[in-house]
């Protein structure tokens, strides 16, 4: 007589309905208990156990979306993606931007006609899955409203600038930098230059997309991208990075941004020239106290 010991998270006896009239399944246990429990076959066949199964009483439930909407209640980021919230707080790399766009998709099947608050505080990161977030930001039906809070930098500043035209935030003491792609390459002489094209080509399509949603010039962002150029919330509404900032519980916002950003009217080369000259502008007397 053969005993057989199988895991079980059960501890009661039960008896096999399938087996033959003569044989019996007992169940042994000395209390209960979530570890095992061993049971004793009794049956003149005993020696062909295998044609025997033990019956699993444990099935799968089936995956819904209501149960795989109950799943996320147990983590912070389930609670905020059920409130229309997306967070990005990392280096931006291909896992990020799946997490990110399958977030926003999701939320744009539920309810095209809520919008979506997505919150980036990231020094950026690759600029291929920085493409396919700011893709999908545009394609979904739902306004997308980006809110930059910590720091916005690189590629991610590409992002907040992508979101809908006047729910484009950020914190008072939020960073805002943007500045051209970085690139490298080594090897045979004609991959490097592969590379170099390849890299040139980024350029061109980054400073495009930053000129379009800025309203300025590709002449001049291409000379603000040049090297790495940092603003404040304020001077980002200047820019027209975003269209507001956020002050506690209002939203400043300087003035509507307009499609085309006029380019300043000082001249750089001229201030360089005789800065005391615009640092001290000439004031009529009557407006002297």
């Amino acid at each position: 007589m053969g005993a057989l010991t199988v895991p079980m998270l059960l501890a009661r006896p039960f008896l096999r309905q399938d087996l033959p009239p003569s044989s019996a399944v007992v169940l042994r246990t000395k209390k209960p208990s979530f570890r095992s429990f061993s049971c004793s076959i009794t049956s003149p066949a005993h020696q062909n156990l295998s044609s025997y199964s033990v019956p699993s009483l444990f099935t799968a439930a089936t995956q819904t979306p209501a149960t795989a909407m109950r799943g996320t209640e147990a983590d912070v980021m389930g609670l905020l993606l059920k409130e229309r919230i997306v967070f990005l707080g990392n280096n931006i790399d291909d896992f990020v931007a799946d997490a990110i766009i399958s977030q926003l998709l999701l939320l744009d099947a539920q309810d095209s006609t809520k919008d979506i608050r997505l919150f980036i505080n990231s020094p950026g990161g690759s600029l291929s899955a920085t493409m396919a977030i700011f893709d999908v930001v545009r394609l979904v039906r739902s306004d997308v409203s980006t809110i930059a809070l910590g720091l916005a930098a690189s590629t991610a500043s590409i992002i907040l600038g992508g979101g809908t035209k006047g729910k484009r935030l950020a914190m008072p003491n939020t960073r805002i930098m943007i500045h051209q792609p970085l690139g490298g390459a080594s090897g045979q002489a004609i991959d490097v230059q592969i590379q170099a094209r390849e890299v040139m080509h980024s350029k061109k399509n980054v400073t495009r997309i930053i000129s379009e949603f800025t309203g300025r010039t590709y002449e001049q962002v291409e000379k603000d991208i040049d090297r790495d150029r940092y603003m404040s919330p304020m001077e980002a509404v200047e820019y027209g990075l975003i269209d507001a900032v956020i002050d506690e519980d209002s939203i400043m916002a300087l003035a509507p941004v307009p499609d085309r950003v006029k380019s300043s009217r000082f001249n750089y080369e001229e201030i360089s020239k005789d800065p005391r000259k615009f640092l001290t502008p000439d004031i009529p007397d009557d407006e002297i106290y």
